[in-house]
């Protein structure tokens, strides 16, 4: 096991069942779903395996340990459910675990707009959680 996780913008749940799949799709101009998002949804596990935890972490069982993770994201973004969800599989699972999100941020954000003052934030706060388990 790594001694941290980082997730940035986490493709969490190829079923797509989030709410925010559907209440989001819309406001994330990267987020093609219909074009990309099924395609390679489709070209990474047959639809039948979509919800095994190596396609879809959200539904995996942390009961016998996970390292601390680190999830960001942004609050346009149409994965934000999946943000949530393993969040709190994490956290149920007594996972350090935190969910850093950000108010009106598109997917991979961070590195799409590196210097918008968010992606700036979530940088340091990358940085400072690695260096808090990694011991850096």
């Amino acid at each position: 096991m790594p001694a941290a996780v980082v997730l940035v913008s986490p493709w969490l749940d190829v079923t797509a069942s989030g709410d925010t799949e559907t209440t989001l799709r819309t406001a994330d101009p990267n987020a093609l779903y219909e074009r990309h998002a099924r395609q390679a949804a489709a070209a990474y596990a047959d639809r039948e395996n979509h919800k095994d935890p190596y396609a879809s972490p959200v539904y995996g069982d942390y009961s016998t340990g996970f390292p601390p993770t680190l999830i960001q994201g942004g609050l346009k973004e149409v994965l934000l459910s999946g943000f949530v969800r393993m969040y709190q599989a994490l956290d149920t699972a007594g996972v350090t675990v935190k969910l850093d999100l950000y108010e009106g941020m598109i997917h991979n954000f961070p590195d799409r707009i590196p210097d918008a003052p968010e992606a700036i934030a979530a940088r340091q706060k990358m940085r400072a959680f690695l260096h808090q388990h990694l011991g850096l």
